[in-house]
């Protein structure tokens, strides 16, 4: 059974830093994409970024510059780390996996609950 389980997440204030980590479990991701999305509040679920089995790495315009996403294949891991935090990144930030490199196809396989990350103005 594959399970994603994301932590980190918490209040910031505005232009603080959070790391996220997702921990993956029920099988090896090491060949998989990994991704992050996020939901805020009354709005669609977006997508913020994904991570290749070899660490190709695909962003959303609104996050280039401030978070870097990674992974450790050894530990099933992927990380999200995010710099300068805006208000309105308030959101679940849930992670996800899928097979196969398609940077902009956002149709993944597993995903975890998520984790809440609250920036304060």
């Amino acid at each position: 059974q594959v399970q994603l389980v994301e932590s980190g997440g918490g209040l910031v204030q505005a232009g603080g830093s959070l790391r996220l980590s997702c921990a993956a479990s029920g099988r090896t991701f090491s060949s998989y994409t990994m991704g992050w999305f996020r939901q805020a509040p009354g709005k669609e679920r977006e997508f913020v970024a994904a991570i290749s089995w070899n660490s190709d790495t695909h962003y959303a315009e609104s996050v280039k510059g401030r978070f870097t996403i990674s992974r450790d294949n050894a530990k099933n891991t992927v990380y999200l780390q995010m710099n300068s935090l805006k208000p309105e990144e308030t959101a679940v930030y849930c992670c996800a996996v899928r097979s196969g490199w398609v940077p902009g196809r956002y149709d993944y396989d597993y995903w975890g609950q998520g984790t809440q990350v609250t920036v304060s103005s």
